[in-house]
């Protein structure tokens, strides 16, 4: 299969899923112990987990039936369904030509979505649910388990395996040591970017993990940049910490 092939192939598969994520994003960006959403900001009833952030204004308990003349009426709530359709089509296109036609690529374009995901929610309310960050640490080590019996895989099963432990290891020490600024989110967090980087060796999973951490604080100077008021703005680093990984995985993808 083409290089072209491939990488039309996994902007298809980002576009459908950047579609599918606007949704979800809005459902699971509450606070810490509070019930995911299951209604619209106007009252209605969501129904499902998936798909584009509109409602139709039916259902009970919602302003629809104080307003009848709005019954049907559609519209929006959470994030735009365009910027998530171009960033997980741009960065799933990306990572499909940089891996090529390597096994493990099939894992790494699947996960940018859910890194989207998590992404948006931490962003909005400083959360990484652990409904997304355990079983995605789980999905990633099973899914490069089977790339490695695979002929062709570009890297070393084991490797991950010890990467995500690595990782997690070292953010947890982190967040022992200081847990005001680094949230337990972002040690289950690391588990799965671990074991990411650690696929292409030692050399691209220190790259990642420093390259998370960069982009951290060059935002975080930005901030102080901005004025007295940012020196004491929290900000969620998990997105940071995905943009290490997959700038790690665009590095060792193309040098392997």
């Amino acid at each position: 299969m083409g290089l072209s092939v491939i990488t039309v192939a996994a902007v298809a598969y980002g576009v459908a899923a950047g579609l599918l994520l606007p949704r979800a994003a809005y459902r699971l960006a509450v606070e810490p112990d509070a019930a995911w959403r299951d209604r619209c900001p106007e009252g209605h009833p969501i129904r499902g987990w998936l798909g584009l952030p509109y409602c139709r204004g039916r259902g009970p308990g919602g302003p629809a039936q104080r307003e009848p003349e709005r019954e049907g009426r559609p519209h929006g709530y959470g994030v735009c369904a365009a910027g998530t359709v171009a960033v997980a089509g741009a960065v799933c296109g990306v990572v499909g030509g940089a891996v090529a036609g390597r096994p493990e690529g099939a894992v790494f374009v699947a996960v940018v979505p859910v890194l989207l995901l998590l992404g948006i929610v931490d962003l909005a309310v400083h959360r990484l649910p652990d409904v997304l960050t355990l079983p995605l640490a789980g999905a990633v080590a099973a899914g490069l388990g089977g790339a490695a019996l695979v002929p062709g895989a570009g890297g070393s099963w084991t490797g991950a395996l010890l990467g995500g432990g690595a990782l997690a290891g070292a953010y947890l020490m982190l967040f022992l040591i200081n847990p005001a600024g680094m949230g337990f989110g972002d040690v289950k967090l690391a588990l799965a970017l671990g074991v990411i980087l650690g696929w292409y060796g030692w050399g691209v999973w220190a790259v990642g993990a420093f390259l998370g951490f960069l982009y951290g604080a060059l935002y975080g100077l930005a901030l102080v940049l901005r004025g007295p008021g940012g020196r004491r703005t929290a900000f969620a680093f998990g997105p940071f910490m995905a943009a290490g990984a997959l700038t790690g995985v665009l590095l060792g993808g193309f040098g392997a």
